[in-house]
């Protein structure tokens, strides 16, 4: 079992001074997304729960928050999923092998993974969402024998957006792994499943509310959607978890760019459960 979070007396420099990490490689995903495995300079591990995130820097360009998508368990290097959406992030983009960026972290509420322990467990990941959540992807394949069923449903808008595609060639291959995507938007080489996320559910068996924990990330529209498909199964709102990624900025609460109501998604979340969401407005809306 991996030891997992920071030790107390790295958190304060974590949280305000960026350390430098070294690209150890670069992996394009898609025509947006790029892979980065980082290492820290420092050599030690990242030391991140899963559903963690960290700031990334780049010197007189900015910086910006990018959720961890690898897990503790493997902690000689840390891997970050970068969507080219703005100028820091394109200047992110032309990092290659050997270059050096400043990170500030791990940063945020992750999944509780002890909690987790001993349950089946269902994650249901939409679009960009399948980054965040594969940290805790792997953190249960890594741990298999601490979990019971699993059950992994991931849906994108068209096959050209599909993440990480060599793991979903592995997690459709596993015996102990019930794996089903699909794709809004079919082309016309698409041979899999087509339509929204929802109609995978008739892929999961019957769901032991009292032994089952479920996991939701993905854009907020799907929120809604897929909890009524959760409720409906019984399960209760204190074992549905989601991750938000609410328009998050410095990381440790100072700007409220994050903010929904009197809650700072950056330092609360991003990781939340379902019955802490239902009640602030706007949050999964």
């Amino acid at each position: 079992m991996a030891v997992l979070g920071r030790q107390p007396t790295d958190k304060a420099k974590s949280l305000y001074e960026p350390e430098p990490a070294e690209v150890v490689s670069v992996e394009k995903l898609t025509d947006l997304e790029n892979v980065y495995a980082l290492q820290l300079a420092s050599g030690h591990p990242l030391g991140h729960l899963p559903g963690q995130f960290v700031q990334l820097a780049l010197l007189g360009i900015g910086e910006c928050p990018i959720s961890i998508c690898s897990s503790p368990t493997r902690p000689n290097t840390f891997e970050l999923c970068v969507r080219r959406v703005g100028e820091v992030t394109e200047h992110i983009h032309r990092l290659r092998e050997g270059d050096t960026i400043g990170v500030r972290g791990p940063l945020g509420n992750g999944f509780d993974v002890h909690e987790l322990h001993g349950k089946d467990i269902l994650i249901v990941a939409g679009g960009l969402g399948l980054a965040p959540v594969r940290s805790l992807i792997q953190y249960i394949l890594d741990e298999r024998a601490r979990f019971g069923q699993f059950h992994l449903l991931y849906g994108a808008r068209s096959p050209g957006e599909l993440l990480f595609r060599n793991d979903l060639t592995l997690w459709r291959e596993r015996d102990d792994v019930n794996f089903h995507m699909t794709v809004d938007r079919p082309d016309e080489q698409w041979r899999g499943r087509s339509g929204v996320v929802t109609t995978l559910f008739s892929e999961v068996p019957r769901l032991e509310p009292g032994e089952t924990q479920v996991v939701i990330v993905g854009p907020p529209v799907m929120f809604k959607f897929v909890v009524l498909e959760v409720l409906a199964r019984r399960i209760h709102q204190r074992n549905i978890f989601c991750s938000l990624e609410r328009r998050m900025k410095c990381g440790v609460g100072k700007c409220g760019h994050c903010q929904a109501n009197n809650v700072y998604v950056c330092l609360e979340g991003p990781v939340f459960r379902y019955g802490e969401l239902k009640a602030l407005r706007e949050a999964i809306e």
